[in-house]
């Protein structure tokens, strides 16, 4: 399959599914990984622009860790507006490019705006994809893909439906999680968090409730066309 996982921001997926991106990649799977937000406003010192590279990088060296073909939209943090037509025609584009048999994005009831408006964006564009009629910079895509949300930020308001075991590849995930070092730091300074520590204790709590010692949780979104009668999730 190629399968297409919409962050709003570089490391946002890194925290709550890139172990199950890894087992779609180890099963020969094509992974594409799209970030909404350039991730210009994450840190207290370095300058927008500046920043916006330095995030941008740091995602492609997460994404090479396995393999993962890794692109933005540009979009400055916390500009990210869902009924906005020419943002959607981004998102439309996007999956377009990707072609997926299955999305992976936010939970619709995420802890921040991007994060929710990301959500909404996925889904209007996924249908908006499929309509030739719906002039983009690419032509139209024919199918309207599945979609997984995935956790939320500390797992709250999130009662995943489907777990994917990632015992085997945490520290894979760690890697790529750790390519995100402005992002650490931000973490810390900004939120008092240790974000690796918080990635790994999420992924152990979403394991403590499925059996297993690390997992990540996921809810499939019930959108006509595109519930698919079988597990497609590793």
């Amino acid at each position: 399959m190629r399968i297409l996982a919409v962050g709003a921001h570089p490391d946002d997926l890194e925290i709550v599914a890139a172990g199950t991106l890894i087992k779609f990649k180890q099963q020969g799977h094509e992974i594409f990984i799209c970030h909404a937000c350039n991730g210009n406003k994450g840190h207290y010192h370095i300058p927008p622009d500046e920043l916006a590279e330095m995030r941008i990088a740091e995602a492609k060296a997460a994404g090479e860790l396995i393999g993962a073909e890794v692109f933005t939209l540009g979009i400055g943090d916390a500009e990210l507006i869902a009924e906005d037509l020419d943002t959607r025609a981004l998102f439309i584009d996007a999956i377009r490019r990707a072609k997926p048999d299955l999305i992976i994005t936010h939970n619709p009831e995420d802890y921040m705006p991007d994060h929710v408006a990301t959500s909404k964006l996925v889904r209007d564009a996924a249908f908006c994809a499929s309509l030739p009629h719906y002039k983009t910079k690419l032509p139209a895509f024919d199918s309207v893909p599945p979609i997984y949300y995935m956790d939320t930020l500390a797992g709250i308001g999130f009662q995943p439906e489907e777990y994917v075991d990632i015992t085997d590849v945490m520290e894979l995930k760690e890697q790529m999680l750790a390519c995100h070092k402005s992002q650490v730091t931000w973490m810390q300074e900004h939120d008092k968090v240790d974000l690796i520590g918080m990635m790994k204790l999420q992924s152990e709590f979403r394991g403590l409730q499925c059996g297993t010692k690390y997992a990540e949780g996921f809810v499939s979104a019930r959108i006509y066309p595109s519930v698919k009668p079988a597990r497609l999730l590793p």
